[in-house]
């Protein structure tokens, strides 16, 4: 095995299956894994000094975000630009959407970003993130396995590094500034040791939220005073409801085969319906893939406000949850409004 593909074996195990490397096991639910004790909240500090939030924001060049999540950033060129040209008209109500560029403007455009992060290995991933309402003004949701991989919480390879988000991201450009982070949390499910709970498990019985506490911009605004906000809930999925969908996906093919570049952000919408292997995840049709995990799935989206509900963060494919072309969600319930709670006491 050569050199690059053994630091690709060491990335793709770090980074779990789900949307960061794909899997194509069929799997049960594995709830009685997790029956013995409640889960609790595991936090981890990131950028708490002016020096560290001023080496990651310098790190975050435009080259280095366009590359971030190739497989072999070596080799691969830099993507070129997506121009679509927006459409100031707000798209039709309850419109299905397999996966398309969003260019009708809204709220949305500036509350949801691009999550930046450095694996332990050093090679840059990315994923999707969504800036919701919340006492601190701070507080950022995204999927779990974006922040970490399973292990103990205490060991230096557990964590991503260089963690940066980029609300609104286009282009490899920062339209609304880049925000490093203070400090995040997720579930104390993912704490298990790797060899016998491989991820897959923790985020199919539902504990694939991740949550974060943003540093304010460099002239000391809160984030959700720049970006605006979505609302947040914590409620049983309803069968058919008609979910938005968006994210930052980008294919892993170093060809004119690759559909998605991560350039812009991706709109897919449709009924929601639960996974046939994962019953506690639930999707809607959708093409997107890796990049896209950590984005919002909107319940009560209006198409001229841009502005929704977030009910559940992208976690997995039908290759993981079954079905065909759909792009699943770990919906918000109790595990998922204790991180929120958490990081309401967090100040900024």
């Amino acid at each position: 095995m050569s050199t690059t593909h053994r630091t690709l074996a060491r990335r793709t195990a770090t980074a779990g299956a789900l949307l960061l490397s794909a899997t194509t096991a069929a799997v049960l639910l594995p709830t009685a894994a997790f029956a013995a004790e409640p889960a609790s909240v595991t936090t981890h500090a990131g950028a708490t000094t002016e020096q560290e939030r001023a080496r990651i924001d310098t790190y975050w060049t435009p080259d280095r975000m366009k590359l971030a999540g190739a497989m072999v950033p070596e080799i691969t060129p830099v993507p070129e630009d997506d121009n679509t040209p927006d459409d100031p008209r707000p798209l039709p109500a309850n419109t299905p959407d397999p996966g398309a560029v969003w260019t009708h403007g809204g709220a949305v455009n500036q509350s949801v970003g691009r999550l930046f992060f450095t694996f332990s290995d050093g090679y840059d991933g990315s994923c999707t993130a969504t800036v919701v309402t919340g006492a601190n003004r701070s507080t950022v949701i995204t999927a779990a396995h974006c922040l970490r991989g399973v292990g103990d919480p205490a060991a230096a390879d557990t964590w991503r590094q260089n963690l940066y988000f980029v609300p609104g991201y286009r282009n490899g450009t920062k339209p609304l500034g880049g925000f490093s982070i203070r400090s995040m949390a997720t579930s104390s499910r993912w704490d298990a040791d790797p060899s016998t709970t491989p991820s897959d498990d923790i985020a199919l019985a539902g504990h694939d939220t991740g949550i974060l506490v943003v540093n304010p911009s460099a002239g000391g605004r809160r984030i959700a005073d720049v970006t605006g906000s979505q609302k947040i809930a914590f409620t049983k999925p309803v069968k058919g409801e008609f979910v938005h969908t968006f994210g930052y996906p980008k294919d892993r093919l170093n060809n004119a085969e690759a559909k998605y570049a991560g350039s812009r952000m991706i709109h897919c919408a449709g009924p929601a319906r639960p996974g046939p292997k994962a019953p506690l995840l639930w999707g809607e049709s959708c093409d997107m893939g890796h990049g896209a995990s950590g984005g919002p799935h909107l319940a009560q989206f209006d198409t001229r406000t841009g502005t929704g509900t977030v009910v559940g963060v992208t976690t997995t494919t039908d290759e993981l949850a079954g079905g065909t072309g759909t792009l699943y969600a770990t919906r918000l319930g109790d595990g998922a409004h204790r991180l929120y709670d958490w990081a309401q006491t967090r100040a900024v």
